[in-house]
């Protein structure tokens, strides 16, 4: 995958379209007994920090915009100075849902914005290269996402009884950030919002409009952080790279 960038970023003078990146930051953290699991160190620094860091240094992404609980906003604000967030940062109060909260982000995005990446919160450990990898296949396709193979056997049950066994060799575990056509997704999760649907990821949105979304390698390590176990495994993952230097 370097290679691959190191050769997209060589010739300096090709230009990309702009893409904003929408942070998805506004859950109520109920899996990790109330405390705002953004705001917590993860291995001395915050989980937010950690994932706006990496979005900062991704070469593709041109703005942030954090859609993050009223509460939070000042805490926000003053985390992004502290960690030096150098590309323009926009705070923004999200909804009550995922999907009400992601358009108000992108809504605010910018208006020349060509693509918006919208990205977890709770996902610190994605690399930059990761993420210019799915911009640039937006670039390409209009709906992209990262994903992974599933590893265990997915049952399908109904009334705690397995109805199904699906084929592994076809599942994929979806990740953010996932990478849009900045008219598609805001029309996308218009009709969401409007239809007060349990959207849980924006592809979903998306794939409700009848468009195709594309997939590209993603990473066992880019895990989203939900329980305390998360934590845990998300430090042994930072100790690990820094190990590998």
């Amino acid at each position: 995958m370097k290679n691959f960038l190191s050769k997209l970023f060589s010739k300096e003078k090709k230009t990309y379209p702009i893409c904003s990146a929408v942070v998805a930051a506004a859950g109520s953290s109920s899996r990790m007994g109330g405390a705002n699991k953004l705001l917590l160190p993860l291995e001395g620094i915050p989980v937010l920090a950690r994932t706006l860091r990496a979005l900062d240094d991704a070469q593709l992404v041109t703005e942030i915009v954090i859609a993050a609980r009223g509460e939070d906003l000042l805490a926000i604000g003053d985390l992004c100075k502290t960690y030096g967030i150098s590309k323009p940062v926009k705070i923004v109060r999200g909804g009550d849902t995922r999907a009400s909260s992601v358009l108000a982000a992108a809504l605010e995005c910018r208006e020349d914005g060509a693509f918006i990446a919208v990205h977890d919160g709770a996902r610190p450990l994605a690399e930059p290269e990761l993420i210019d990898s799915v911009i640039q296949l937006a670039f390409r396709t209009n709906a992209a996402a990262p994903a992974v193979p599933v590893k265990d056997t997915i049952k399908v049950v109904e009334d705690g009884k397995v109805v199904s066994t699906p084929d592994r060799e076809s599942l994929r575990c979806i990740q953010t950030p996932q990478v849009f056509d900045a008219a598609l997704l805001r029309a996308a999760l218009q009709a969401a919002v409007a239809a007060d649907l349990p959207i849980t990821d924006d592809c979903s949105a998306v794939e409700r409009m009848g468009k195709e979304v594309y997939l590209t390698e993603g990473s066992y390590e880019n895990i989203k952080i939900t329980t305390p176990e998360d934590m845990a495994l998300a430090a042994a993952i930072l100790q690990r790279r820094e190990e590998l230097g």
